[in-house]
């Protein structure tokens, strides 16, 4: 993503709507307890979050700090939001570093600064893009995007630039973004989102639904997408709550569209 005007006015335009959803709004109470989040109009969505958090934790973080211990991990948060992963990881003793192309203090970068006095050290933030990440090469143990993937312009430059700053042996991990079991439908998807993205955002409407980013992800498309990088990705199931669970049999009962997933994906950068 650039500087360019149309996403600029996009971030702008994101940061209202997600102030009129009332993010942010809890203030630091909030912001510590994320991704637990136990009250507020968001707490549906952040038991569905919370469960991959903790198979990330298990699968990839605890997995890949054993390997470099006794050093604590490096951690590269891609569309890191208000920073609460970095909080997370960075309470458990791991250096981070928080990029995202908001810089608000709805939630995004600056949101983080609630963080700083519950940690020793407060943890990096960069404004920036997943295709341009401005980040030396061999930095990274791990390089998570964290609800993020989804929102790249071109998959195939997010990819290798996540591979290029992560060590030899080191994890891209994907966290939250919408996978369906075919391509037909992510697209239906995206037109049901451009079809209702009045009722949805309103006066932003138009400038949130303009940037093409890639929407959603299949197992083709990601590996497609990865194919000469060395990146073999395997899928970390992840038991998320039962009326979450169950939305595949309601759509069917209901003759929708399957609902994606949003399981744990790992790869390890050869």
């Amino acid at each position: 993503m650039s500087a360019a005007p149309d996403l600029r006015r996009f971030r702008e335009a994101y940061a209202a709507h997600r102030a009129a959803e009332g993010r942010g709004s809890g203030g630091e109470a909030e912001a510590l307890a994320l991704p637990r989040l136990r009250a507020g109009p968001q707490r549906r969505q952040w038991a569905v979050r919370a469960r991959t958090f903790e198979r990330f934790l298990e699968a990839v973080v605890a997995v890949r700090a054993l390997e470099v211990s006794p050093r604590p991990l490096r951690v590269l948060d891609l569309g890191a939001g208000n920073g609460w992963l970095c909080y997370r990881l960075a309470r458990l003793g791991h250096r981070c570093v928080a990029i995202d192309i908001r810089d608000d203090d709805v939630d995004g970068l600056r949101a983080a600064d609630l963080y700083r006095a519950h940690l020793p050290a407060m943890f990096g933030r960069i404004a920036a893009s997943f295709e341009a990440l401005p980040i030396a090469a061999c930095v990274f143990d791990v390089a998570v995007f964290n609800a993020a993937l989804h929102y790249a312009l071109d998959l195939r430059r997010a990819l290798e630039e996540a591979a290029r700053v992560v060590v030899a042996g080191g994890r891209i991990a994907v966290l939250d973004s919408p996978f369906y079991r075919k391509a037909e439908d992510g697209e239906a998807m995206v037109r049901e989102k451009k079809a209702g993205a009045h009722l949805r955002f309103g006066e932003h409407a138009d400038v949130l639904t303009a940037p093409p980013f890639i929407e959603y992800l299949t197992v083709e498309r990601l590996e497609e997408a990865s194919s000469g990088l060395g990146l073999r990705w395997r899928c970390h199931r992840v038991r998320y709550p039962l009326a979450y669970e169950l939305r595949p049999l309601i759509a069917r009962l209901r003759r929708r569209r399957p609902p994606s997933r949003f399981d744990l994906w790992e790869a390890t950068v050869p």
